[in-house]
């Protein structure tokens, strides 16, 4: 769990500045989106594979652009 404690002369709006960013660092944020709907191996392998592709012609158009 995250905490951030308030220093002396701190403001609450650097405070709240300070958790959100340490939040992101963490990725727990993107853990609980990522898990708030199930997704059984064989949609999440098919994802994947999707995104690999994605990649590979993002990598294959740039490199050809050079």
């Amino acid at each position: 769990m995250t905490q951030v404690n308030l220093k002396p002369g701190e403001s609450q709006e650097s405070l709240l500045r300070r958790f959100r960013k340490r939040v992101t660092n963490s990725g727990v944020l993107s853990t609980v989106r990522r898990k708030r709907w199930y997704i059984s191996k064989s949609e999440l392998r098919r994802i994947e594979k999707k995104k690999a592709i994605r990649r590979a012609r993002r990598r294959q158009r740039k490199s050809g652009e050079s």
